[in-house]
């Protein structure tokens, strides 16, 4: 089973008086993170809400075993039955999820194979589609797996992603985080995109019933032009956050808004 932390709701007059106490929010970082990119939310999540940070294969503390080393490839169900499986040991039988990145791809996986597991969706510079330089990205990195320290290709993807000296916090937690990876660990995670496309076409066009708040930067260039598109027409359960002055990952470009915005959106969905 994959590493997590729990951060339980202290509020004692909410445990007695409220529903909203009982209730559990699931922090879901990206490829190459960990949940320590959650530190500017915890204080404030855990005031209201039960909080559950993990640590997907390979990252953080859920470093990767003989017993795992062999197992068949990685692939979004499977992950996301990595964090099914948490759930089901710590008996909690309905989540929020907030999610960035890559994280957002697992949550919403989840959710079509479980939805009656996941009370409400935030992605955090979601992933909806791969742009063309997305994709040149992914063949790159293809191309090149085997042959250059993963290191360097994952400082590459993050200039792209996060290019502007605002983003210079985000992009060096990543590449710290990055860097407690294994080269084996990164190429199972890199082979994911294999499986990306056709996944993602899924996502955009099936809309769940489950309310859904997208949190985009206003410069995350790569990712937000899909997402508005897929919102204008998931509007049923969908609505989009666009946050200014900010990039791919929000929750540590602009903490206070984030959380914020998402606590407000987490009590209407309660």
């Amino acid at each position: 089973m994959i590493c997590y932390t729990i951060y339980e709701n202290k509020n004692v007059a909410s445990l007695i008086e409220s529903q909203q106490a009982k209730q559990w929010v699931t922090f879901v970082h990206g490829a190459g993170g960990s949940s320590s990119i959650w530190f500017k939310q915890i204080r404030d999540f855990q005031k209201h809400y039960n909080v559950l940070l993990l640590d997907l294969r390979g990252h953080g503390a859920s470093k990767t075993t003989l017993k795992t080393a062999f197992k068949q490839k990685y692939t979004f169900s499977a992950l996301a039955n990595d964090i099914l499986e948490v759930l089901d040991h710590l008996k909690i039988e309905k989540s929020h999820f907030i999610g960035i990145s890559m994280g957002t791809i697992l949550i919403r996986q989840l959710a079509e194979m479980y939805p009656q597991r996941v009370q409400s969706m935030i992605l955090g510079g979601a992933i909806l589609k791969m742009n063309f330089r997305s994709q040149i990205l992914m063949k790159l990195g293809n191309a090149f797996k085997y042959v250059l320290p993963y290191l360097v290709l994952y400082r590459f993807f993050a200039f792209v992603i996060m290019p502007k000296k605002s983003h210079k916090q985000s992009r060096l937690l990543f590449i710290n985080e990055a860097k407690k990876l294994y080269q084996k660990e990164f190429i199972k995670w890199f082979k994911l995109t294999a499986e990306i496309n056709p996944v993602l076409k899924w996502f955009r066009q099936v809309e769940l019933n489950i309310p859904t708040l997208y949190v985009m930067g206003e410069e995350d260039y790569m990712f937000l032009p899909s997402v508005r598109k897929v919102v204008e027409s998931h509007y049923k359960s969908s609505s989009l956050l666009v946050i200014e002055n900010c990039g791919h990952v929000v929750n540590v470009e602009q903490p206070t808004i984030f959380n914020k915005e998402v606590l407000s959106f987490m009590n209407r969905t309660k």
